[in-house]
């Protein structure tokens, strides 16, 4: 079947305007990558130096929840730390994300006697989850 050219040069830019409007939307989707999470009694030179998975609330003032995230265009965004205690949100942190590799923290203070089964999410600028660690205050 014989199309006449301006069928072809016509089906041509219709291609054209769909693969440049879709490229907006790909540049404007940042994918984050945690490669590390720990909740940790310290930060040393930027890096935990341990990971919580117990812990007894008398021995600690604070605690952080460390994130190493790596991301592929290395723009500027940010990352949730939702802290939570028996299911119940009691804290809320947002944190800058400003490369393709980058790493953050949260602190959350710890008042003696609260125990119970804690997590921390990590959540993407759009809410959606990331990670999520767990550890239990006694």
């Amino acid at each position: 079947m014989n199309f006449p050219k301006k069928f072809h040069l016509a089906g041509f830019f219709l291609v054209l305007l769909l693969f440049f409007c879709a490229l907006p939307l790909r540049a404007s989707e940042e994918v984050l990558r945690i490669t590390e999470m720990a909740v940790t009694t310290r930060i040393v030179r930027g890096n935990p130096i341990d990971s919580v998975r117990r812990i007894s609330s008398a021995s600690v003032k604070v605690l952080y929840c460390f994130t190493r995230l790596s991301s592929e265009t290395g723009g500027e965004t940010v990352i949730k730390h939702l802290w939570y205690k028996d299911g119940e949100k009691v804290a809320e942190y947002e944190l800058p994300v400003k490369g393709k590799k980058w790493r953050t923290y949260s602190k959350k203070a710890v008042e003696r006697g609260v125990t119970g089964e804690w997590r921390v999410d990590a959540l993407d600028s759009e809410g959606k989850l990331l990670k999520t660690v767990k550890f239990t205050m006694n």
